[in-house]
């Protein structure tokens, strides 16, 4: 197996980045990161402490007591915070309505992207973002936009809302909140999202996860092969 290989997955809140980052990641044995729970954990470290957004000292002064770890456990991805399972808490409402704010602030996007870089050294990850392949790894072999539509984006979370037993956001409310966080990554005066020159843009909106994965899949086997590899992913 090659030694150090990223692929690095761009795009808007809910194009579907973390499903295709972990089904990738599981067929070809590599590392799936998920950047987005990384702001989440720390926004939730922020309400519980009442971190307010616009006092950068505390915010400082809060990041160095931020542990994040991500485990796999009985097959599926597990997020902690300072040692806590809190995979179901950074996926709730009062977490979605901040964590856009808390991804914009400088102190948090530096401190991530660092954690990111040493979290990925040395392995063969798939990353997944607003910004992986235009900052946190400009050099990465592979890098895909992927995207949709907001209208579908939306008719996604709730679908996943609805299997988690979440019944309290409408449709409505979740589409609001997709073109809020889409304004908010795609005007960030850090790190805004943006398609890397080099990217392959991959609309999903009418693919299947699948037929996606697949697109994906070729990508990097195809780029593996141009590397002249001896051992293929």
């Amino acid at each position: 197996m090659i030694m150090e290989f990223v692929v690095a997955i761009d795009g808007p809140a809910g194009s579907g980045k973390g499903t295709i980052a972990g089904q990738v990641a599981e067929r070809l044995g590599f590392v799936t990161m998920d950047t987005g729970a990384m702001y989440r954990c720390v926004t939730v470290y922020f309400l519980d402490h009442d971190v307010g957004l616009e006092d950068e000292e505390k915010v400082k002064k809060a990041l160095p007591e931020i542990e994040i770890d991500m485990q796999n456990v009985d097959g599926k991805p597990r997020f902690f915070l300072n040692g806590k399972d809190v995979s179901e808490r950074i996926r709730t409402k009062e977490v979605d309505s901040i964590v856009s704010q808390v991804s914009h602030l400088v102190p948090v996007r530096l401190a991530m992207v660092d954690l990111q870089r040493k979290l990925a050294k040395g392995k063969c990850v798939v990353m997944e973002g607003r910004d992986i392949g235009t900052n946190v790894f400009p050099n990465a072999q592979v890098k895909i936009y992927l995207d949709a539509t907001p209208e579908e984006r939306a008719r996604r979370r709730m679908l996943q809302n609805q299997e988690k037993g979440i019944s309290n956001v409408s449709y409505e409310e979740i589409l609001e909140n997709v073109k809020f966080r889409d304004h908010n990554d795609l005007t960030s005066p850090v790190a805004p999202l943006k398609k890397a020159e080099d990217a392959v843009v991959i609309d999903s909106t009418n693919l299947s996860i699948e037929e996606v994965v697949q697109k994906v899949e070729a990508l990097i086997k195809e780029k593996n092969e141009l590397r002249g590899n001896d051992e293929r992913v």
